[in-house]
């Protein structure tokens, strides 16, 4: 994972002082020209890392070697921590890594440092649609209300279009398939907001904190298991050719699993939705490629879904 070696390679060039980019290439047991990457990476995001020419040359820290990270400023130790803090959520070893050099700061900026690698959480199960925009720049904004601790005013458009004002708890970002969700404290307690549906947000100049023991992989995790828990009340077992099966589970996502083969040759699945309605909706467009097998209620609804069609479109 890059945002790990990345962590890696500033450790070993405090460490050592100097570095060759053939040096992390055989410790990091990465290619020449992804350890030159890695090397531009860090420079581009603002952390003082130059090139030394010539024999004997390499890359550096600004300052030469050190026990510690004194010439990164608080920007740069935020950079840092921002580019390499998503992917904490899913490799403990990366949250290690960063545990580590949060150590080696400069005291006076730990904390913000600590706020800027737990301020996102990269989440790549999808639901629902994928957004394949590019970064909202209102992310950026939120994203630096969270690590400076700044309240938000936001105007929210729910599913209904209802528009209301709050004032809330920026606690950190999560990226789930390209679509943004922002973890907030409010009046009653943790909420949930998708970034699309922000009208309008303004970081204000009122401070909070954070509740104590806050972990926002953890809070990210409880809010996953709640929508899941709603999204998958039914289940059907279905019948489907085992070509088919790979467009079955992207239609279905983590609601759908494959329980073996049937004694047709077929593959038995377990696919599930809220209820029979969502689950028959999904299948109609299947046609005979599918067979329900049970529960009846999504048999019943695919019978009355094709009955509406060729009533409506029969000449």
């Amino acid at each position: 994972m890059r945002a790990d070696r990345l962590v890696a390679v500033l450790l070993l060039m405090q460490a050592r002082g100097r570095v060759t980019a053939a040096e992390l290439a055989e410790e990091l047991e990465v290619s020449l020209a992804t350890a030159r990457r890695d090397l531009e990476a860090l420079s581009a995001a603002g952390v003082p890392v130059y090139p030394q020419p010539g024999r004997g040359g390499g890359w550096s820290l600004l300052g030469g070697a050190r026990t510690d990270l004194s010439g990164l400023t608080a920007n740069e130790a935020q950079a840092l921590f921002l580019l390499a803090g998503p992917a904490a959520a899913v490799a403990p070893e990366v949250r290690s890594a960063l545990r580590k050099l949060v150590r080696a700061l400069p005291q006076t900026f730990r904390a913000d440092a600590e706020a800027a690698a737990d301020a996102v959480v990269i989440d790549p199960a999808r639901w629902g649609a994928r957004d394949d925009g590019e970064r909202p720049e209102l992310v950026r904004i939120l994203q630096d209300a969270t690590v400076r601790r700044r309240k938000v005013g936001l105007v929210y458009e729910d599913r209904t279009r209802e528009r209301t004002h709050r004032l809330v708890d920026p606690w950190g970002l999560v990226d789930k398939d390209e679509v943004w969700y922002l973890v907030a404290g409010t009046e009653r307690g943790q909420r949930t907001f998708r970034v699309d549906r922000i009208i309008e947000a303004e970081v204000t100049e009122l401070a909070f904190e954070r509740p104590a023991g806050f972990e926002l992989s953890e809070a990210w995790g409880q809010v996953v298991a709640e929508v899941e828990r709603h999204r998958s009340l039914l289940s059907a077992t279905v019948l489907i050719a085992e070509r088919f099966l790979p467009v079955l589970r992207d239609h279905f996502g983590r609601h759908c699993q494959v329980e073996g083969p049937a004694a047709d040759g077929r593959a038995k699945v377990r696919v599930a939705a809220p209820n029979a309605l969502m689950i028959a909706q999904q299948l109609a467009g299947w046609g005979a490629l599918v067979e329900v097998v049970e529960p009846a209620s999504v048999r019943a609804e695919l019978v009355r879904i094709g009955t509406e069609l060729v009533a409506r479109n029969s000449p």
